[in-house]
C-alpha cells in the first residue's frame, strides 16, 4: 500500500525502495541488474539502498551505472559504512570512495552498517562533519536493537539519527515488541531488509507450505512474495527495501503498491506468524 514516509528532518519517501545486496557480484548478470534498478526508478522506485560491503564496492558500481541517466535530484541514494570504518581515522576516505563509486556529489543517507567498537560518540560527530562538508544530507543506523537505539539517541547529536535499517518480515517480527514503537515515538522510520524473506531457506519454507499464506495469496491473485511485501507495505513508519535482479520481479514488487490486505486476512497472518510475547535478539543477516 503505498505511502509517504516523513524523517525527521523533513525529507519525504515512498515506503517502497530498492536493495542491492548481491548485486553486482555477477559480471553475467550486470547488464540485466542495471536495467531492473532503472526500471524500478522509472516505476517511482527513486530510493536505492546499498552499501560499501556489498561485493567489496561492486554493488554502489553497479548502482553508480543505473543511476548515471538520471537527474540526481530525482533520487534518493542511501549507502552504509562498514563500523571499522565508521571512526575518524577511515570514514572520511570510505564515504569519498562510496560517492566516488556511485558517480555523485553526496548521499542522502550514510548508515553505520552495524555497531562495533568506534565509540557512537565518534561516529555521530564524523557524520556531522560529513553533513557539513555537503557529502551526506543525512545520516542513521542498521541492526541497531532498541538499547543501541537508546544510547545513540543519549549521546551528543545522536538525535539527529534519520532511521534504523533492521531485518523485518512476517516471518520475523521481534522488532514489533518493543523496538518499532521506540523508532514510532521518535518519528524515525524504520527501513526493513529482506522483507520478502532472505538467506533464510527453513524459515521461507515455512512460510511458503503455510495454508493460510498460500489462501490469502491465491485470493489476491500473486504470488506469495508479493503477499509479503504487500504485509510490510501497509506498516506504519516502514519502508520496505527488498532486492530484485531482474525487471519483471522489480514490477512484481511495483504492484503491491496498489494492493491492499483486508484487517481480517491481517489477522489471519497475525494468528499464522505471532509478533513474541517478549523481546527476543535482533535477527540480523
Amino acid at each position: 500500500m503505498k505511502q509517504s514516509i516523513q524523517f525527521p528532518d523533513g525529507r519525504q519517501v515512498l515506503n517502497l525502495g530498492q536493495g542491492t545486496w548481491r548485486l553486482g557480484e555477477d559480471a553475467a548478470k550486470y547488464d540485466q541488474e542495471v536495467a531492473a534498478l532503472r526500471s524500478g526508478i522509472e516505476s517511482g522506485l527513486t530510493l536505492i539502498d546499498t552499501a560499501e560491503m556489498y561485493g567489496d564496492g561492486k554493488s554502489e558500481e553497479l548502482v553508480g551505472d543505473a543511476i548515471a541517466a538520471y537527474q540526481r535530484e530525482d533520487l534518493f541514494i542511501v549507502s552504509k559504512v562498514y563500523p571499522h570504518h565508521a571512526g575518524r581515522s577511515a570514514i572520511f576516505d570510505a564515504c569519498e570512495q562510496t560517492l566516488q563509486r556511485l558517480g555523485i556529489d553526496s548521499l542522502d543517507l550514510y548508515l553505520l552498517h552495524w555497531r562495533g567498537s568506534v565509540p557512537l560518540q565518534e561516529t555521530v560527530d564524523c557524520f556531522e562533519e560529513l553533513k557539513q562538508q555537503g557529502k551526506i544530507k543525512g545520516w542513521g543506523v542498521s541492526n541497531f536493537d532498541l538499547e543501541d537505539m537508546e544510547e545513540l539517541l543519549s549521546v551528543n547529536g545522536g538525535d539527529q539519527c534519520q532511521t534504523n535499517q533492521v531485518l523485518y518480515h512476517l516471518a520475523s517480527r521481534g522488532t514489533e515488541v518493543a523496538l518499532q514503537d521506540y523508532l514510532k515515538e521518535r518519528n524515525i522510520p524504520m527501513m526493513a531488509y529482506c522483507p520478502v524473506i532472505g538467506q533464510e531457506p527453513q524459515l521461507k519454507e515455512r512460510v511458503y507450505n503455510d495454508q493460510t499464506v498460500q489462501a490469502i495469496a491465491k485470493a489476491h491473485g500473486i504470488s506469495i512474495i508479493q503477499l509479503l511485501l504487500a504485509f510490510v507495505l501497509q506498516k506504519e513508519n516502514i519502508i520496505a527495501i527488498p532486492k530484485a535482479s531482474t525487471e519483471k520481479h522489480v514490477q512484481l514488487n511495483a504492484d503491491m503498491l496498489t494492493m491492499q490486505l483486508t484487517e481480517e486476512e491481517i489477522k489471519k497472518l497475525d494468528a499464522a506468524f505471532p509478533v513474541p510475547d517478549h523481546r527476543v535478539p535482533l535477527s540480523v543477516q
